[in-house]
């Protein structure tokens, strides 16, 4: 049974959910794991991969795109193909689909469209009988 957390951030702002990853992913990063950021384009992924470089001045998060091949060393990837064997552990989802992992941290803003297809990914979570937790930031 997977651990699933939802964050309901109180904007609406596409960007604000960008940077709360980012910081998320920090986090992670520094409590000793690595972690995969499921996007649901490539334009999605190139955006968070430029903003982990200057989203705080002193920030390093080694980390790259995935395009099917998974690097030799661990660090944070991000892309919109389903997660590689290793990095099932831990995933960020900014996308609009369920996903399979261990450790699931769903990103959610206050826009109605975000809002439908995360209550749409909390319903098929529970039904498959996964852990949730809501944080309300």
């Amino acid at each position: 049974m997977a651990d699933i957390s939802f964050y309901i951030l109180p904007t609406q702002s596409q960007q604000e959910r960008t940077l709360f990853a980012c910081k998320l992913i920090e986090k992670v990063y520094r409590s000793g794991c690595f972690c995969y950021v499921l996007t649901d384009s490539a334009e999605q992924s190139q955006c968070l991969d430029n903003l982990l470089w200057t989203f705080r001045a002193g920030s390093f998060i080694p980390h790259q795109l995935y395009t099917g091949d998974a690097p030799a060393i661990e660090q944070v990837l991000i892309g919109s193909l389903p997660a590689p064997a290793d990095w099932q552990n831990t995933v960020i989802n900014l996308s609009s689909h369920c996903t399979d992992a261990q450790r699931v941290l769903e990103i959610l803003d206050n826009s109605e469209a975000t809002k439908s297809v995360g209550r749409e990914r909390y319903r098929q979570y529970k039904q498959a009988g996964h852990e949730l937790t809501t944080h309300k930031m």
